[in-house]
């Protein structure tokens, strides 16, 4: 079985971790790394003896697919240029910007026929495809991401830097369209949001209670979740996971609890590969990105319509 030739676009936070994944990797050729700064692109290529770029463009004839893992607002023309080229693109969530952006790279990817997939790197934690795995229409999810101040991500809001990864796991176990969204935020050590709390109501009668923080003094990644049945609690950054069923009889509950360790990003990054080498859809596609994108952009939109309000009040009051 051949390798795929691949390189890695962006040598910052994440895209180290994806050129170190390609590099181990039994089922890649990792061939170059491109980055705008020259000194930081050359440092993470030596770690793997492969050739540094500063523009990503040169690397475009020598692969057959990349990991794009450079800021939001850089991902749809540097994936354009990816798909235009014939290559598959494994590109960083969220997926752009802009719907109109998501909806014109899903289209050079159906038309070249190529895979793109989204960096939902929750869909691969072991608990969260556990979840994905025995989660039946869920009636409540609550879900809590936290995490301390860093100026690393704030070129975007807290709802595309965390809650865009809880966005994109409840909106898959949900199962069904989401109908409102109330949300309200604040901005505290950012020009953008840093705290954000929503909660979404979907047309199967499931609701959804996300906050997301990136101003917290601890870092927690948990869902809880009920359905008719059964209980989940889900630490998807201890990897734990806990779940109670109902039974008939005594006792009446049964609870387990597991601990399912897993390198979340190997399991994307061979999961990307493995469509490419098959030619099967990716498990994250370009449409999961967009539907992940266009409920983060509504729950910006309705918290900035509550800060308008709130500020009608205030004048009133005045």
């Amino acid at each position: 079985m051949s390798k795929t030739t691949v390189a890695v676009i962006g040598a910052g936070h994440l895209g180290q971790f994806h050129a170190a994944k390609y590099a181990a990797s039994p089922n890649a050729t990792l061939v170059g790394i491109a980055d705008t700064s020259a000194e930081r692109g050359a440092l993470i290529a030596g770690k793997y003896g492969v050739p540094s770029f500063t523009d990503y463009r040169e690397l475009l004839p020598l692969v057959q697919a990349v990991s794009i893992a450079v800021p939001a607002a850089l991902h749809y023309a540097i994936a354009k240029d990816c798909l235009e080229a014939g290559l598959h693109v494994l590109v960083e969530k969220p997926i752009a910007v802009t719907l109109e952006d998501a909806d014109k790279m899903i289209a050079l990817a159906r038309a070249s026929k190529r895979v793109l997939q989204v960096g939902h790197v929750e869909r691969f934690n072991p608990v969260g495809a556990e979840l994905l795995r025995q989660v039946r229409q869920p009636l409540f999810i609550e879900c809590h991401r936290l995490a301390p101040f860093k100026p690393r991500g704030t070129d975007v809001s807290v709802l595309l830097d965390l809650m865009i990864h809880d966005l994109d796991l409840i909106a898959t176990l949900a199962g069904a369209p989401c109908v409102q969204i109330d949300a309200c935020g604040a901005s505290v050590l950012s020009d953008s949001p840093d705290i954000v709390n929503a909660r979404l109501r979907f047309e199967n009668g499931c609701i959804a209670n996300i906050t997301s923080s990136r101003v917290s003094l601890k870092v927690e990644r948990k869902l809880r979740i009920f359905q008719r049945d059964g209980y989940f609690s889900a630490d998807l950054g201890k990897q734990e996971i806990t779940i109670a069923r109902k039974l008939v009889g005594d006792p009446p509950i049964s609870v387990e609890q597991n601990k399912i360790a897993g390198d979340a990003l190997e399991l994307e990054i061979e999961s990307f590969l493995e469509a490419v080498r098959t030619g099967r859809e990716a498990v994250v596609t370009g449409e999961a990105g967009r539907l992940a994108l266009q409920l983060c952009l509504e729950v910006g939109s309705k918290m900035m319509a509550l800060g308008d309000q709130r500020a009608s009040w205030s004048m009133h009051a005045h």
